[in-house]
């Protein structure tokens, strides 16, 4: 279990829900808190039982033994008791103790602003709800933590009322006030400040929790932990409203690998990028590839400065070793490639180029030309450990040979569209010709291709493809535009991407096609005859 000595808080089941986009299913909150229990987070807001259905129902299901953690204790959330109502009165207080959550976290108004203006009663009263509250959920041995909302912007109006809400909750029992920037406007000077001066005049411990709205979540979470938080809450990719929270996962790489803070048990942290990779497809939503710490580019270096002196120590150009985190070093090769990048990379894919000089100038010149007429090595890893091949064997080798293809879009009565390719080449000793439909003319000829290569081939069976994408590349100095298209294939063991370009999109399309063959076949057998 973590230890008390620093809480790690995701509210991303409650919180980050409330981002555009997405809906969690009950499966799927239940699958997401197993993931956020994998790195070791001390506590997991579920959500907001007797509000909404679906979170009275995750509760249930918790509770019967549908979710077991391993390192995060279960966190219920709710308000304080309505103005003018007893707490043993409020229903949505009871759903909090029916939750069966050992923790629960209460919103209160901490701005003098908010009491008198949303809520419409006075300081006083909004004192005794928070008293009441804590104190009864306290009695039903609940442990408590209270969320301080619009704590900045309510120091603004008035600095010593929202002391006197903490003051309110620490005599009621509550373990935890959160200072709470719930409109995201708050920059790290600030926040340092605030919370400095909280912790010397407040008797309870401190929590932050930031929105994104300025940009500086993460950056607020720090600086707060500086000033003396020893509570920090965030979701899972940043996920929440607006601009989004603290990312769970900065705010964890940030207290471990630059604070020094041991807040996670040992041989979680390099769970970060996988289990952040998981919570987004569970989400639907394509995974931050720039993000920090757990992004597929956040450690990944296209100059070729820079891969000369990775080359020398990886350190020089990276900020910590990226399998800290579960991630990843990764040397992109564009036009800007220089000869390091073209060794590391081909190390990178296994292919050792180390002692043929030769053959690194001939790819970073071949690299350098292709790129220029519209080209992309950076996000097709096969199509250039290919062209490293095609130089260390000092020819293009094939699988097969191409007669000819021909792809013909047939727009029948009904409107329906067929497209239809046939493909004639040699391959294994024999002529073959193929000839199949698809829902669309790349289709048609990906299955045209792979059906004509598989008596010789029978393992192409497997290949498919996963994903097309395609590119329009402006002229420049006078000339047609070109195509560029990438295709990412898979056999169910791996995947890679292959890429082509071609003034026309068929061809290019083929290029891509022939390059996602030629790859997935490495390492084969001979044909078969």
């Amino acid at each position: 279990m973590q230890t008390d000595a620093f809480h790690v808080f995701d509210t991303t089941l409650r919180d980050g829900a409330q981002r555009e986009g997405i809906t969690y299913s009950v499966a799927d909150k239940l699958a997401v808190a197993r993931l956020l229990d994998q790195i070791g987070v001390g506590f997991i807001e579920g959500g907001w039982p007797g509000a909404m259905p679906k979170d009275t129902e995750f509760f249930a299901r918790a509770a019967a033994g549908e979710l077991t953690l391993r390192h995060a204790t279960l966190v219920a959330f709710g308000a304080t008791r309505k103005a003018g109502v007893r707490v043993e009165d409020d229903t949505q207080v009871r759903a909090l103790i029916d939750s069966q959550a050992p923790v629960v976290t209460l919103v209160a108004k901490s701005d003098v602003w908010h009491v008198e203006r949303a809520l419409r009663t006075t300081l006083e009263e909004n004192l005794a709800m928070v008293r009441d509250t804590v104190a009864f959920l306290r009695a039903h041995g609940r442990r408590v933590f209270l969320d301080c909302e619009h704590f900045f912007d309510g120091y603004k109006h008035d600095p010593d009322y929202g002391v006197r809400v903490l003051d309110a909750a620490a005599a009621a029992g509550a373990d935890v006030g959160v200072l709470c920037d719930t409109n995201g406007g708050m920059l790290p000077m600030g926040v340092h400040d605030v919370v400095a001066d909280i912790a010397r005049r407040a008797d309870i411990r401190l929590g932050i929790h930031t929105q994104d709205d300025t940009g500086c979540a993460v950056a607020n979470t720090l600086a707060a932990v500086d000033a003396g938080a020893t509570h920090a809450q965030g979701t899972a990719n940043g996920y929440g409203e607006r601009a989004g929270n603290a990312d769970i996962f900065a705010v964890i790489g940030g207290l471990v690998t630059k604070m020094g803070r041991d807040v996670l048990p040992d041989g979680c942290l390099t769970e970060l990028v996988r289990v952040a990779h998981a919570i987004a497809e569970i989400a639907n939503l394509a995974p931050d590839t720039h993000a920090p710490y757990v992004g597929a580019a956040a450690f990944a270096h296209k100059a070729g400065l820079h891969a000369s002196a990775i080359k020398v120590s990886p350190e020089l150009y990276n900020h910590l070793d990226p399998s800290v985190v579960g991630n990843g070093q990764r040397i992109l090769v564009t036009e800007m490639a220089g000869r390091a990048s073209v060794e590391l990379k081909s190390q990178e894919l296994g292919v050792d180029v180390s002692s043929r000089p030769d053959v690194v100038s001939r790819v970073v010149e071949r690299v350098k030309e292709r790129e220029a007429a519209g080209w992309s090595y950076e996000a097709a890893d096969a199509s250039f450990e290919l062209l490293v091949r095609d130089e260390l064997a000092g020819a293009v080798s094939t699988p097969f040979d191409l007669e000819s293809y021909r792809v013909i879009i047939d727009r029948r009565e009904d409107g329906a569209l067929v497209s239809e390719a046939t493909v004639k080449l040699r391959a294994g000793g024999h002529r073959v010709i193929s000839t199949e439909e698809g829902n669309g003319p790349v289709n048609a000829l990906d299955r045209a291709l792979r059906r004509a290569l598989e008596g010789a081939y029978p393992q192409l069976a497997k290949m498919e493809l996963t994903d097309y994408k395609v590119r329009i590349m402006a002229g420049r100095h006078g000339t047609d535009a070109v195509t560029r298209v990438l295709i990412e294939t898979t056999d169910r063991e791996r995947e890679w991407t292959t890429v082509g370009v071609h003034g026309n999109v068929i061809e290019a399309s083929w290029l891509a096609l022939h390059d996602a063959v030629r790859f997935g076949l490495l390492g084969s057998a001979t044909p078969a005859l």
